[in-house]
């Protein structure tokens, strides 16, 4: 099987995901790695997250700004860029047969199609995007449907306090139910005042600012509530089982 690392961007073999794994922080979780893509091996084409910390004069006052602000986590280095190197496909989407679901321990499950989706009530948060691989992004101003919004329409079981987060090609990332119902979790359609790029996640991605960029998944097709806590893809993989970028949990 092959994988789609859709944070940086591109497609790598099995044994390539494994090889990352292994290389820690370099080429950390927030390249979610999902589905199908082309097979040869270019692991090796992302080397030097450094590349993403240009020298100006602007950046380093920034990085200056947000560190004495309590913003900047440790080991954190500011970016102005938004990271992606794409090389091979993203996910198709055809609005006619896309859909959102939540399903597990709820009363009835919920089934979303594009239009009742993207017709629900919207709003904007800006937020802060930390990933394990070490950069920060500050005040990305992102548009969509809160957490908080979807949930209005389903009845959970008393017994619920997780969330497993699925994705295109059977990725999934996991959560608390509380963290999933911060007020600040949103399922963004809209980055910048502009339609979400589809190597950022279009139609639709989950931002959870507070944790790891990992935990904020691209493409998303439902959540399932569960009345336990269960690993996502990561999570199974060396990953921290919360992900607080405050507290460095980069690894398990």
């Amino acid at each position: 099987m092959n994988y789609l690392a859709p944070d940086i961007g591109f497609v790598i073999s099995e044994r390539s995901a494994a090889r990352v794994l292994r290389a820690g922080p370099t080429l950390g979780g927030c390249m979610v790695f999902v589905g199908r893509g082309l097979s040869r091996d270019i692991t090796q084409r992302y080397t030097s997250p450094m590349a993403l910390f240009d020298s100006s004069t602007e950046r380093r006052q920034r990085e200056r700004d947000m560190r004495a602000a309590g913003r900047l986590p440790a080991g954190q280095s500011l970016t102005l860029k938004w990271p992606v190197l794409h090389e091979g496909p993203v996910p198709q989407f055809d609005p006619r047969t896309w859909d959102f679901r939540v399903s597990g321990l709820v009363e009835e499950p919920l089934r979303l199609s594009w239009e009742e989706f993207s017709n629900l009530p919207q709003t904007e948060e800006v937020a802060d995007m930390h990933c394990v691989t070490r950069w920060s992004r500050f005040d990305n101003r992102w548009g969509g449907v809160l957490a908080t919004e979807l949930m209005r329409r389903v009845k959970l079981q008393p017994a619920v306090r997780h969330v497993m987060v699925h994705a295109e090609h059977g990725y999934t990332s996991n959560l608390p139910l509380a963290d999933f119902l911060r007020p600040t979790t949103i399922l963004a359609l809209r980055h910048d005042g502009q339609p979400l790029p589809a190597e950022h996640g279009y139609p639709l991605r989950l931002v959870v600012p507070h944790l790891y960029a990992w935990k904020s998944v691209k493409w998303v097709r439902g959540i399932e509530l569960l009345d336990h806590e269960l690993p996502g893809f990561w999570e199974q993989n060396g990953y921290h089982i919360y992900g607080d970028p405050f507290l460095e949990q980069r690894y398990s």
